[in-house]
């Protein structure tokens, strides 16, 4: 049973949903203090519904993500997190959520740097400059091997 004390805290994912990074922040961050956890997966766009109506597009894979992400959250968060499924434009998604629902801190799990459209969009400033703190997270990635000469 939540208390009205409790922080609200909006878990932004979609291929990062279930990492061990994400996972490690939940825990984290539940370990300082009481929150309850959502977890809003933007409904990625695919082949002409990214052009022709992205709001036309099934929620089969954000449900797919819900599904696979959850209850590894639920056990981070030590208690159930909920799941929701959000327009295709991450900062549409958050505006939403935010709109709807009313959060009081964001977190965001994205690819690495290297190949995070989220980045390159700069997804976790443009939230924080909607007045919320905003912790990012992305996976750790190996060393790229160099290559031996031949």
């Amino acid at each position: 049973m939540e208390s009205s004390a409790s922080i609200r805290v909006l878990v932004v994912a979609h291929k990062t949903a279930a990492t061990q990074a994400l996972l490690d922040a939940v825990r984290e961050r539940a370990q300082r203090g009481d929150c309850v956890f959502t977890l809003l997966v933007p409904n990625t766009t695919h082949g002409l519904h990214k052009v022709v109506d992205p709001e036309d597009q099934g929620a089969g894979e954000a449900r797919n993500v819900l599904d696979r992400a959850l209850p590894a959250l639920s056990t981070a968060a030590g208690a159930p997190v909920e799941g929701i499924v959000g327009d295709a434009d991450p900062l549409a998604a958050v505006h939403d959520a935010l709109n709807l629902r009313g959060f009081d801190e964001v977190i965001v799990s994205t690819l690495s740097p290297r190949v995070s459209r989220w980045l390159k969009l700069d997804l976790p400033s443009k939230l924080a400059g909607m007045g919320l703190p905003v912790t990012t997270v992305t996976p750790k990635e190996a060393p790229t091997p160099v290559a031996a000469p031949h």
